[in-house]
């Protein structure tokens, strides 16, 4: 593995961009940058072995801060929605700012995707910490959070989120790399096909707000449980579609115990052939379909990207939690350690 670091720029106040490199001997590679602990790139090879970059993302550092897609960078420190940006944590009410119409989401404007976090390199491997102050966004506790990401030579991209609190607070993290197969700025991914390992999904109304309900998916147009191309219903007038012009929901991944890993999703380009396993210990899915991508900084592919030209499989905690009881939660205290994981395992069809 060869793992090189180079300086990208700096913020207005004096901070430090860097990127970091992990190519294997296939020549296949990552770059990550301490933005948001930001995937950069993934460039995969495919049926014919030509490499391209998978991931949408943009050429110009401060592109990545406040960016509408959240582009490849961890959200935190509860990434999702919190309806009305309340929530009650041992009989004490906390308030966090709404940004996302009635909500707090992915951690409010100020979350760990827009902070710098400190990268260092650990032998092959690379790793981000981002500290969280009590009452940052809001939230309770002192937060430690670290992010540590492997490349392999299958062409596995491995990422562990740990954290620890001095004081009770919520936390759910996980990344929102989009994903085109075909690569990105290559246009639509309506023709990949996706599978989910999910037989319910998370229900939630106009503001795409959860209810709290779980709903099957058998028999409507949520339902990948065989795979399907992502643009058969993708502008259907089934509710959680139309009220977010696409996929925007929360699946739930079926049988998930914590700390156990097994398959969540998987997407497929027949055009290129380009196959990604997604493999993580989260209960939930949520995929998004780049609604709202149009508008976005200028891409790596010299453009803005197109609404719809990537998908986001982010691997979590239901959105809400906090409030929903019935969800897994989301309380971490201290003593206990926040852990997830998730593989994205890329090969060729």
């Amino acid at each position: 593995m060869k793992l090189t670091k180079e300086f990208w720029g700096k913020t207005p106040d004096g901070k430090e961009i860097f990127k970091w490199t992990l190519m294997n001997e296939g020549g296949a590679f990552v770059v990550l940058s301490n933005v948001g602990a930001a995937v950069v790139s993934i460039g995969v090879p495919d049926r014919e072995g030509k490499i391209a970059d998978v991931v949408i993302g943009y050429p110009d550092p401060m592109s990545y801060f406040s960016d509408g897609p959240c582009a490849g960078k961890i959200p935190g420190r509860v990434a999702g929605r919190i309806v009305g940006g309340k929530f009650t944590l041992d009989g004490v009410e906390y308030t966090l700012p709404v940004n996302n119409g009635p909500n707090h989401l992915h951690g409010g404007p100020e979350g760990f995707s827009n902070k710098v976090w400190e990268g260092r390199e650990v032998g092959d491997a690379v790793e981000f910490m981002y500290f969280s102050e009590d009452g940052e966004m809001g939230y309770p506790g002192n937060l430690k959070v670290v992010a540590h990401y492997e490349w392999g030579e299958d062409n596995a991209l491995k990422l562990t989120i740990t954290g620890e609190t001095d004081k009770p607070t919520v936390v759910n993290l996980t990344n929102h790399t989009y994903l085109n197969l075909g690569g990105e700025g290559s246009g639509s991914i309506e023709n990949h096909i996706l599978k989910l390992n999910c037989s319910e999904y998370v229900d939630s109304d106009e503001f795409l707000s959860p209810t709290g309900k779980i709903i099957p998916v058998a028999g409507t147009p949520m339902d990948f449980q065989n795979g399907k191309r992502i643009g058969e219903d993708l502008h259907s007038d089934y509710p959680p579609i139309k009220f977010g012009k696409g996929f925007d929901s929360c699946w739930v991944i079926d049988g998930a115990m914590p700390g156990q890993l097994q398959t969540a999703a998987e997407l497929y380009d027949p055009a290129s052939g380009r196959a990604l396993e997604v493999i993580t210990d989260q209960p939930g899915a949520v995929v998004y379909t780049g609604n709202w991508l149009a508008g976005s900084p200028k891409g790596k592919c010299g453009r803005s990207y197109f609404d719809y030209d990537a998908v986001a499989i982010e691997c979590q905690h239901f959105p809400d939690s906090p409030n929903q009881p019935e969800f897994p939660s989301v309380v971490l205290r201290p003593g206990e350690v926040y852990e997830s994981a998730i593989i994205w395992a890329f090969s060729v069809k």
